[in-house]
């Protein structure tokens, strides 16, 4: 497995692109609208590769408030083997993310486990968009 980041709207991009139409539009029914905000132009993508196939994938931003990772998705036949773990270990160690000290995201329900492993901890009550939970780094 190798994990390629990008700034750009390339071919990485769309990489990431794919797969979060499939997880996120296509087996979810997130309206593409709300999945594709405008805002990817504005933030890192991390794609994670196994024989030179795209099979998860996140996006980074730095605000005002840390580092906000979003739409972290694997495609189903890739499940359950650690890649997007390996994607969100590879934004908690990128360097251009050196001095923050938080990193939070929004999680489903289901995935708080996983970024649980990393270090997150869960902060606040849960909300509703697709059941979400917002947790942070620590």
């Amino acid at each position: 497995m190798k994990i390629e980041r990008t700034d750009a709207l390339n071919d990485i991009y769309q990489d990431a692109r794919s797969i979060r139409q499939a997880v996120f539009v296509g087996e979810q029914g997130i309206d593409p609208q709300l999945e594709f905000d405008g805002t990817d132009g504005q933030a890192t993508h991390y794609v994670a590769y196994v024989q030179n196939q795209p099979v998860a994938t996140a996006r980074a931003t730095v605000t005002d408030h840390g580092v906000h990772i979003q739409r972290v998705a694997t495609l189903a036949a890739f499940r359950h083997r650690g890649y997007a773990k390996n994607v969100l270990q590879a934004i908690l160690d990128d360097e251009r993310y050196a001095g923050q000290t938080r990193f939070y995201l929004g999680a489903q329900q289901t995935a708080v486990g996983l970024y649980q492993t990393l270090g997150f901890q869960q902060f606040g009550q849960p909300f509703m968009e697709v059941a979400f939970a917002t947790l942070i780094w620590c």
